[in-house]
């Protein structure tokens, strides 16, 4: 990881806080930059639109692209606070992102956050799509991991989102 990365990813930290903090409300941010410039940031809005589609990846990917009138974001770096879904990993491949960097991942964070069945998105990616796409992982870790419930935390099932 680079200075740049910190610097990228301190600001999806500060995009994932701008509606508050409770990690219940799944405090995720996005950040895109391509050319050193940030093209799109976004936090996760599923509860807010209400669309279940709205996470934080793919609010970034499609103001990218309404950003630069293009459907593919080559070269473009996609910062996420926390590991991504499935459905945010196929949105980044789509989208022809040339590099994941993501914080938090799956075994720092409560189970409530991915996949029921924990389907690893990213062994997925290396098997069955691009080996262009580079991804990597725990840019700041322990800071974005402060966002989300911790692996141990006794939730009630009623709190657990994915579970």
């Amino acid at each position: 990881m680079t200075e740049d990365d910190e610097k990228w990813m301190r600001m999806a930290i500060e995009v994932a806080r701008s509606k508050g903090s409770d990690p219940a409300s799944s405090p995720l941010g996005a950040v895109i930059v391509l050319d050193g410039k940030v093209i799109a940031a976004e936090r996760n809005q599923t509860q807010d639109l209400p669309d279940a589609t709205a996470h934080a990846e793919m609010m970034a990917i499609r103001r990218a692209c309404e950003g630069t009138g293009e459907m593919e974001l080559r070269g473009a770096t996609l910062y996420s606070t926390l590991q991504p879904c499935g459905m945010c990993t196929i949105a980044s491949i789509w989208s022809k992102v040339g590099r994941v960097v993501y914080g938090a991942g799956a075994a720092d964070v409560h189970p409530m956050y991915f996949e029921a069945r924990h389907v690893d998105t990213l062994d997925f990616v290396r098997k069955a799509y691009r080996d262009d796409l580079v991804i990597e992982g725990g840019c700041l870790r322990e800071e974005c991991a402060t966002l989300y419930y911790r692996p141990d935390d006794d939730l009630p099932a009623d709190e657990q989102a994915n579970l």
